[in-house]
């Protein structure tokens, strides 16, 4: 089964509920509304990378007067999504910002350097869509991975996800020979079971990165999502499965070649078990959360219909069919999910 995602998704409102829960949990700030505000450049240069390939990312170009005030709100903007602080910082600079319209979500990628020591980080600059916040607190709840974004308005501002792009990953990593193949078909096997729990689609291998942290005797391996357009909006489940995906075949391959289907099995049961604590750690969060996404429509009635059949099919359970709304089928699969380790 191979899936692929053609069409843009729709873009849902944040609902009172919603940013009743971004203000409990401190996620709505301030911003300056600035999404907008980025469209005001002369023109777009292509931005292509160390080796000449098109990133498809595109640098964008200000007249001195619209750069000196965007570079004040986005200095302020990324003290604030650091600090909790919205101020400018006279040491910080705006280097460059990039605009990318491939993406569902349109972002900008705005770059800030330290004059003192030329060290340079980044932040997004995207519009904001109630099931891509939804998306980011469940990463932030369910995984091994803090998530850091603030949202105000249409406008929603991301930390910056460090790692290995997939694709390069996959293309130039798999071969090394200090690459360890059976610790990499481990940590694989474990994000599918993370993205499949929590309905994130669409991970083909440019929308997530690879993390490689040295350890004293080999390295360790860490596949995170960078991108959360596709949490749990489309109908058909294979978007939620990342081994249907054409661009992981590797992947696929790698996981064939060096792990038996007992491992495979034992590291899906480590997973559901770590995703398990997690809930019980963070069980008021996640009921809160609950109260804001089951009611709300993220996704049209005729692909929460698909999804419902395809979880029932594929748990081989009726246990979904009173669930009405994408938030119901999350918190449903969950649940079902993870009544399955160890069984």
């Amino acid at each position: 089964m191979e899936t692929i995602v053609l069409k843009r998704k729709n873009f849902y409102p944040v609902a009172p509920p919603l940013l009743d829960y971004l203000r409990r949990y401190q996620r709505s700030l301030e911003v300056p509304p600035i999404y907008e505000e980025l469209h005001r450049y002369s023109t777009l240069f292509p931005l292509y990378d160390r080796e000449g390939a098109d990133t498809l990312w595109k640098t964008a170009f200000y007249e001195p007067s619209i750069r000196e005030a965007l570079s004040a709100h986005l200095i302020g903007i990324y003290s604030l999504l650091k600090t909790n602080d919205l101020r400018t910082l006279d040491h910080l600079a705006l280097e460059r910002v990039d605009f990318c319209d491939f993406g569902n979500s349109r972002p900008f990628r705005i770059r800030i350097v330290n004059q003192f020591n030329d060290n340079y980080d980044h932040f997004y600059v995207k519009i904001a869509d109630a099931s891509r916040i939804y998306g980011l607190e469940l990463e932030h709840i369910l995984s091994p991975n803090r998530i850091n974004y603030l949202v105000n308005g249409n406008t929603l501002i991301e930390e910056h996800i460090a790692g290995v792009p997939g694709d390069a990953f996959i293309h130039r990593h798999f071969e090394r020979p200090e690459t360890n193949p059976v610790r990499v078909a481990k940590e694989f096997v474990k994000f599918n079971e993370r993205s499949f729990i929590r309905l994130l689609g669409d991970m083909r291998s440019y929308n997530y990165v690879v993390d490689i942290t040295p350890d004293f005797e080999d390295a360790q391996y860490r596949v995170r999502a960078i991108d959360f357009d596709q949490q749990s909006y489309e109908g058909a489940i294979g978007v939620y499965l990342p081994q249907t995906f054409p661009e992981n075949h590797a992947v696929v391959e790698l996981c064939t070649d060096r792990l038996n289907y007992q491992t495979m099995r034992q590291y899906q049961d480590e997973e559901r078990t770590l995703i398990a604590r997690r809930c019980h750690i963070a069980h008021e969060r996640l009921g809160a959360l609950w109260q804001a996404m089951c009611p709300d429509e993220i996704s049209p009635p005729e692909k929460v219909g698909e999804l419902r059949e395809g979880l029932n099919q594929y748990h081989s359970t009726d246990a979904f069919t009173d669930a009405m709304t994408m938030g119901d089928l999350v918190r449903k699969n969950l649940e079902v999910s993870l009544a399955k380790t160890n069984r």
